[in-house]
């Protein structure tokens, strides 16, 4: 289907505007994320929201400009006063009056002769910045504004901020949303009348406006009609997108399957608890959706400890049963290797090839387990983004298990889904979501809710702590190794300057072994960065 010709102005690329040459044009496409291959588009400007508003409409004389307050000054430039040569650090001085008082300017590492050029003694210029004091004198450290007394109009009077990257800086911004601001059209209205007039809202071209390039600071704040009608849209184009790609994996027709039963049950006899209520019914759910001629697109919800994992391995025995693959999905290869060694017991003694694949694997390993996947000897794979790279090739993968979907997109689960042919899609959360939030973010997925934990299964206890209290931390994983217990500490990092990390590290070992050495060797703690779960984390 064709974009209307109305809308081009929004599709063109950043690249096109006058002043974006290749090397900003390359910025600009990896701050704004745009797809492989493609280009950073005006639209993308638009919606890149400020995250605050400047207001320099106080004008007033120096004698009436308080500490830290931004204001715009009209200055009559009076002497330069350049640091000493061979001492850099020392900032050069320019030195200002008008009809109230005195005040300096002060710019650091300022070479080249461009402030001389800026502000030439004897001529009045429009200064605009932030008021400080130094030795109980008025100044401004590097002026934001210094404009010549004839341009006043070009000083932006009320100047939105904008969220910017290494190598883009905040004037270069400001040209590119005006011209994209000036390129915006007049479109047909969306919105209903009556909503439109009761919030006070305005027309989009106009709420464009009013954030980017506004008359009143009020206008861009979060609060104003204009943000308001810009954020409904946003939500409302959401919302139309997941219904889009919700009736595109409805339509898309899947493989109604046949389940002997034989593997689900060798699984469920070698389990050592019987499952919950709402494992039966979110297993029962699942099933429904696999014998049905659509694909299944499914989000499983559940608390830390409420069996999600088993519930995903009974859907892949199932699939098992209908002569197809299943592939499990982690974001991390700690996770995934967790999860690999929760079921590769009860998988292979029911009779079910599984596999781990991960992108630090050997060369012979992977080649192996690619062979595996191709000829289907190996009915589940688990892994990382690994699983789904070029290379990868599945004799018939029939289902896709993502766990930790926040770190997922609806553009990511599709394309996980179309790495096999008709693939049917389950999703896990431990993630809360209230429902208002599942209705907006997984639209376009059924959602199965796991409510109760496993008879036996401890309760989690989670407590805060001050980052000084890794000694009471320490000895509390001291105590329960010797009980026998198991743990994990997990940090966002590790690296060789990370000292304080280092410590940890080695406080652990030093409890590890006085444990080994009062003659409980089973007991170990584990230190990584990542994800964690299982007997325990901290």
């Amino acid at each position: 289907m064709s974009r209307p010709e109305t809308l081009q102005p929004l599709f063109r690329s950043l690249h096109s505007i006058k002043g974006v040459g290749d090397k900003l044009a390359a910025l600009l496409t990896r701050f704004f994320g745009a797809p492989e291959g493609q280009e950073a588009i005006v639209l993308d400007i638009l919606m890149h929201m400020p995250s605050g508003v400047v207001d320099r409409r106080r004008q007033v004389g120096i004698v009436e400009a308080y500490m830290n307050q931004v204001v715009t000054l009209r200055l009559h430039i009076d002497r330069h006063q350049p640091p000493p040569r061979g001492k850099p650090h020392i900032p050069h001085r320019v030195f200002a009056h008008d009809e109230t008082g005195d005040i300096s300017l002060v710019f650091f590492r300022a070479q080249g002769g461009w402030v001389e050029k800026a502000l030439p003694v004897g001529e009045e210029r429009w200064v605009s910045g932030q008021i400080a004091f130094f030795n109980g004198e008025k100044q401004i450290t590097h002026p934001d504004y210094i404009v010549e007394a004839d341009k006043f109009a070009t000083l932006p009077l009320v100047e939105p901020v904008y969220p910017l990257t290494n190598g883009l800086n905040s004037k270069a911004l400001a040209k590119l949303v005006r011209q994209a601001v000036d390129s915006v059209p007049a479109l047909p209205e969306w919105i209903p009348a009556d909503t439109l007039s009761g919030r006070k809202w305005p027309p989009f071209a106009e709420a464009m406006r009013q954030v980017h390039l506004p008359d009143d600071p009020d206008q861009g704040q979060l609060w104003s009609p204009a943000r308001q009608r810009l954020a409904y849209d946003e939500y409302l184009a959401g919302q139309i997108t997941l219904q889009l790609v919700r009736s595109s994996m409805v339509s898309a027709h899947g493989v109604a399957r046949q389940f002997s039963g034989e593997l689900t049950d060798k699984v469920r006899s070698l389990l050592p608890f019987e499952l919950t209520e709402g494992q039966e019914l979110a297993l029962g759910e699942i099933r429904a959706d696999l014998a049905a001629p659509e694909r299944m697109s499914r989000l499983l919800q559940g608390d830390v400890g409420s069996g999600k994992t088993v519930v995903a391995l009974m859907a892949m025995a199932a699939m098992a049963e209908s002569s197809a693959q299943s592939a499990l999905m982690a974001p991390t290869e700690l996770l995934a290797s967790q999860h690999f060694h929760t079921i590769q017991p009860i998988a292979e003694q029911a009779g079910l090839g599984i596999a781990l694949l991960t992108g630090k694997m050997s060369a012979p390993e992977r080649r192996a387990i690619r062979a595996g996947l191709a000829d289907g000897t190996i009915h589940i794979a688990v892994g990382t983004h690994a699983l789904f790279q070029s290379d990868i090739e599945f004799k018939d993968l029939g289902l896709t298990v993502v766990d930790e979907q926040h770190r997922f997109g609806v553009h990511q689960r599709l394309a996980l889904s179309d790495k096999g042919r008709h693939t049917d899609l389950l999703v896990m959360t431990a993630t809360p979501i209230p429902r208002t939030l599942v209705l907006t973010h997984f639209g376009d997925m059924a959602v199965s809710v796991l409510r109760q934990k496993p008879k036996g299964r401890q309760p989690i206890d989670t407590a805060v702590l001050s980052i000084g209290d890794y000694s009471r931390v320490v000895s509390r994983l001291q105590a329960r190794l010797a009980e026998g217990a198991q743990a994990y500490w997990v940090c966002p990092r590790r690296g060789k300057r990370d000292f304080g990390r280092g410590q940890r590290r080695g406080s652990l070992r030093r409890a590890a072994a006085g444990i080994r050495r009062s003659g409980r060797p089973g007991a170990w703690p584990y230190v990584g960065s990542g994800q964690a779960g299982g007997h325990g984390a901290v």
